[in-house]
């Protein structure tokens, strides 16, 4: 698969880290914006890429870019993925897929129109541990009464926001924030087991600014009800746990990651598995793009657009049950 990628942060690094060591992985192409030219030319030779550009119009004019990957801010997801989908690229975008659902919808439609496949990277739907609990571990713990996730970690840049510099993870003109950075996770964990809600409503600790610093989303289902916790401005343990009446599961770590699950069924000794592989978290992945790209298969690929299009749906629905005022609104 060959990948054009477009940013230079630090989910960039991490994306060149991982695709280095996976041999149908190969990436031909950067772009970044003119102030970032300098990181660029750095990445650029890091990692043996061999084009590098500057302006986006003439890297989605390359040939040899297959999919284009966007780990950029969330408010240019829309625009970038139009503009690729529109040029023929396959595209992958990190998360939140879009800031609106109707961008969501459009950026879907587009897709379909021209054939090409539209991934959201969402690490823990690939993952071995959290298939396991879709596929085996949930029918276990029998009827779902209650779920609770919890994404909770002390930003490295909350210090600067306590003193009133607001820097892009904490700025609502460009959808920063709790619910956008790491609550979409839990809305990911929950609605890749359960579907979508009946309904959501968001509570979220404001900042000066009006950012959402930390808060707590109830998705209501007609047989339980899922507690979505996510916080940038203090820390706990992260896990998902899911409580049925037959037993319990909780999958270790922050949801993305979904580490190690500990089960403990009604009368029996509790036990704990990991199988996801060892390696880079994102690696799954991307492997699972370069297969349903290599093959062509469109199911696959449209089942988990539905999945982000619903996950883009309880999203929106939890800004706005909360009031919360992003972008040019």
């Amino acid at each position: 698969m060959k990948i054009g990628v477009v940013g230079s942060g630090k989910i960039v690094n991490e994306m060149l880290k991982m695709q280095a060591d996976e041999a149908c992985l190969t990436v031909t192409a950067l772009c970044v914006r003119p102030h970032s030219e300098e990181k660029g030319k750095a990445l650029a030779a890091e990692y043996q890429i061999p084009n590098l550009y500057i302006d986006y119009e003439e890297f989605l004019k390359d040939p040899e870019i297959e999919i284009v990957y966007l780990g950029i801010v969330n408010l240019a997801h829309y625009k970038y993925a139009k503009k690729a989908l529109e040029a023929g690229k396959h595209v992958i975008l990190e998360k939140p897929f879009t800031c609106l659902a109707e961008e969501a919808r459009e950026l879907a439609a587009l897709a379909r129109e021209k054939e090409r496949f539209l991934f959201e990277a969402i690490t823990v739907l690939y993952l071995p541990n959290y298939r396991k609990i879709q596929r085996e571990l949930l029918e276990k713990i029998g009827r779902v009464r209650l779920v609770q996730c919890n994404f909770s970690q002390y930003s490295s840049r909350y210090d600067q926001y306590r003193n009133k510099e607001v820097l892009p993870c904490f700025d609502p003109k460009i959808y920063g924030g709790a619910l956008y950075d790491l609550n979409i996770y839990n809305f990911h964990f929950v609605a890749g087991l359960f579907g979508r809600p009946t309904k959501v409503t968001y509570y979220p600790n404001l900042g000066f600014n009006g950012i959402d610093l930390s808060g707590t989303a109830i998705l209501e289902y007609p047989d339980f009800t899922a507690v979505c916790t996510a916080a940038k401005d203090s820390a706990s343990e992260s896990f998902g746990m899911i409580q049925g009446e037959e037993g319990w599961l909780k999958a270790a770590g922050v949801p993305s990651q979904c580490r190690e699950i500990q089960v403990q069924l009604r009368g029996e000794e509790s036990w704990s598995l990991n199988e996801n592989r060892p390696g880079h978290r994102m690696r799954e992945e991307f492997l699972a793009f370069e297969e349903m790209l290599r093959t062509g298969d469109p199911r696959a690929a449209g089942a988990l657009l539905e999945h982000s299009l619903c996950v883009m749906e309880i999203l929106e629905e939890a800004r706005r049950s909360a009031g919360l005022k992003y972008g040019e609104e």
